[in-house]
């Protein structure tokens, strides 16, 4: 029996051939994948002119008329086809290059036709090239709507004549098909409470609008329930976590948090760290575990909130781990965490994959008995060697870098899942943040320790580049040190771009030895020869930098004071504003130096702009969200998790903010989706989830 789960190769005038390709090029499966792919835009038939009103824009027109007149005009290569269509206002031309001969066998004088195209002007005349052409009495008899839909297409549906107006008329049978009948995922007084038209009057409009008004209250019911489904999810899960997931309670603010509180903290929080160390207090005096999203621009300070709470544990005789994704970054933490902490009797070591055998067992050792305290590591934290005596708090940094599975690991080194405290130097928009750690508790600390200077950001083309280097020697006389970052590693013949072998030989060539010292990183080189180069550079051994993007995060020097991006039209946006976080860590007044070329893409155009006009991470992350879409940016597109049908993160945050409110709402209400009025909601629920999988035990 016919349904829309049905193969799409059921629905009407859908040939084997034809069902081949709509799967392989836009990924539909059933009768109901083809109802939800939605028109990307519309042609709007919804007035018609009269030929005294037309004016030369490019602009597409609708007339009723008559053919007065057909006449085959000779040319150089073959013949045109020109007829004279006329309304009781003037006359335009009508012209076919192509099927003159078919064209003219069809054309009827002196009958009513509804005629649609883009007008052309010479010598005075309109003139409408191979219009759309329909018999009025044709055009009333049909249900198609005013207003055009047109579908996405690729390149092989477009050869192999599968159009938009194919795609139409196969839609326009499917509804035929199923009576328009559509089964309701919303409850009538959800439906009523949120004034929203019924399922099935929304997808007829969002397919064939009569007007612009129907279409807009079409998408809107169906962006709400989009959005709505998948912040239902994600607050639901969160729920479910908080009911079940016990977690370890802090109840001590002890000798370990108040010794370092007041002896070795560097400099007074500042009241955005105050803010979040009181939330995440909270959490882990409760007996759920915490899993929390810890947002903070580069430099504003999470390492030291990440080390107060991990002092927390420790009052409370629980071990703490904290991971990064690379062995630069661990180390850094590392060695922050060690310097911090400076006398205080605290156990602390560092496990990564170059670590050495003998230095492992001691560290496994160690953990098992409970006398090392804190393991900073990279991946290799999640071997299964890896056994703590008593895990109660885990800090995962740049936690995009990590895979699900792998995050999940860290909960089973316990009875009991420690406490999950999630942290990113990357600034997520608000309206990603609802969408995609819906289910997470967020904190942000949006100011930055006092006494920090905002990096002066400019931006300079090629031609500029000896008096940027001659600025360069001048911060160098003045003792400070410098980065130069590079996009590519090897010549590109696609791309003209300066590599980084030829940067390094041009600016060896401008600085030269002994006066000036040079280092070098790039991903293609070992492990510990990139260490020794980062070393020389910590030290203060080389004044300059030379560098791709594995420099991107967590390096810390807090007297390099220039960062110069070379092709910095190469770079999106987040890496940018990363870079630029590796300046402006010191006391001195820090710079960083856009150098591109003199073509630039608009895109380009506007991300330099924006580096040049903000410091602001949040506001980066806003303007990167518009410009690259949501499903780009934090690996989103893997995951799966925007693949939005009609919905769009960015434009549609209001209807966002109303939809998640819903769910918070519906669920205070009935947390467990069991009373009758819901009965629709629970069922598309449960489908939803049986059928995306999307949403893993964690974050």
């Amino acid at each position: 029996m016919f349904s829309l789960k049905s193969p799409i190769i059921y629905c009407k005038g859908v040939t084997a051939q034809r069902a081949e390709l709509l799967q392989q090029e836009l990924g539909i499966k059933s009768c109901n994948d083809l109802l939800h792919l939605f028109p990307y835009r519309y042609v709007d038939k919804t007035r018609f002119y009269k030929i005294n009103q037309l004016q030369s824009t490019a602009a597409e027109v609708q007339v009723i008329g008559k053919i007065t007149q057909v006449k085959r005009v000779q040319q150089k290569r073959g013949s045109r086809l020109v007829a004279i269509f006329s309304d009781e206002t003037g006359s335009i031309e009508l012209v076919w290059f192509k099927g003159v001969k078919w064209v003219k066998e069809v054309l009827k004088i002196n009958t009513p036709y509804v005629i649609y195209g883009k007008l052309n002007l010479f010598n005075n005349t309109f003139s409408m090239p191979h219009p759309e052409m329909e018999l009025l009495t044709e055009y009333k008899k049909k249900v198609q709507s005013a207003m055009q839909p047109i579908y996405p297409s690729t390149e092989k549906l477009t050869k192999k004549n599968i159009t938009t107006k194919v795609v139409r008329t196969l839609i326009q049978n499917l509804f035929v098909q199923i009576d328009a009948k559509v089964k309701e995922t919303l409850s009538p007084t959800f439906i009523a409470q949120y004034n929203l038209i019924s399922r099935s009057e929304a997808l007829l409009n969002v397919h064939f609008p009569t007007s612009q008004e129907k279409l807009a209250v079409a998408q809107h019911r169906l962006k709400f329930e989009e959005l709505f489904f998948i912040q239902l999810q994600l607050i639901r899960k969160k729920l479910i976590r908080q009911h079940k997931n016990k977690g370890y309670r802090f109840e001590n603010v002890g000798n370990y948090f108040n010794s370092f509180y007041k002896n070795n903290l560097p400099f007074d929080l500042t009241n955005a760290q105050k803010k979040v160390l009181k939330e995440i207090r909270k959490d882990v005096a409760s007996e759920v575990q915490m899993n929390r999203l810890l947002q903070g621009d580069v430099g504003s300070g999470k390492t030291i909130v990440a080390l107060l709470t991990m002092l927390l544990a420790l009052d409370n005789g629980f071990q703490a781990a904290l991971m990064a994704p690379t062995e630069i970054l661990a180390t850094q933490h590392f060695n922050a965490v060690k310097e911090l902490l400076g006398s205080m009797d605290i156990q602390v070591e560092l496990l990564t994959g170059s670590t050495k055998s003998k230095k492992r067992k001691e560290i496994h050792q160690h953990l098992e008995d409970g006398t090392l305290h804190i393991l900073i590591g990279t991946h290799a934290l999640l071997e299964d060697k890896v056994v703590f005596k008593n895990l109660g708090i885990a800090i995962i940094d740049e936690q995009h870098r990590f895979g699900v599975a792998q995050r999940s690991k860290m909960w089973k080194k316990n009875e009991l899942p420690p406490h999950i405290l999630v942290m990113t130097a990357t600034p997520i928009p608000r309206t990603l943040a609802m969408s995609v750690y819906g289910d997470l508790d967020i904190s942000v600390i949006d100011e930055l320790p006092s006494g920090r200077k905002e990096v002066k950001t400019v931006h300079r083309f090629d031609k500029n580049r000896l008096a940027v280097f001659k600025f360069l020697k001048d911060e160098i006389a003045k003792g400070r040190q410098v980065y130069i970052v590079y996009p590519l590693i090897q010549e590109s013949a696609a791309m003209d771009y300066k590599d980084l072998m030829d940067g390094y030989e041009s600016i060896a060539r401008d600085f030269p030895a002994p006066q000036y010292q040079i280092s070098i990183v790039h991903g293609k080189m070992k492990s510990a020869d990139k260490d020794y180069e980062m070393q020389r550079f910590v030290k203060g051994e080389t004044q300059i930098m030379v560098a791709t993007t594995v420099i991107e995060v967590g390096v810390n020097v807090p007297n390099a004071s220039v960062m110069v991006i070379e092709s910095s039209e190469r770079f999106g946006l987040s890496q940018l504003h990363q870079l630029r976080g590796r300046v402006g860590r010191g006391a001195d007044q820090s710079y960083c130096i856009l150098l591109s070329d003199y073509k630039l893409s608009e895109e380009a155009k506007t991300r330099l702009k924006t580096m040049v006009e903000t410091s602001d991470g949040f506001k980066i992350a806003e303007v990167d969200l518009k410009l690259r879409g949501p499903g780009n940016i934090m690996g989103t597109q893997q995951s799966g998790v925007l693949n939005l049908k009609i919905a769009d993160v960015v434009k549609d945050t209001a209807v966002l903010v109303k939809a998640r409110n819903a769910a918070i709402e519906l669920l205070q209400k009935d947390p467990h989706l069991s009373r009758e009025e819901n009965r629709a909601i629970l069922e598309t629920y449960t489908q939803i989830q049986k059928s995306t999988g999307l949403w893993s035990a964690i974050s």
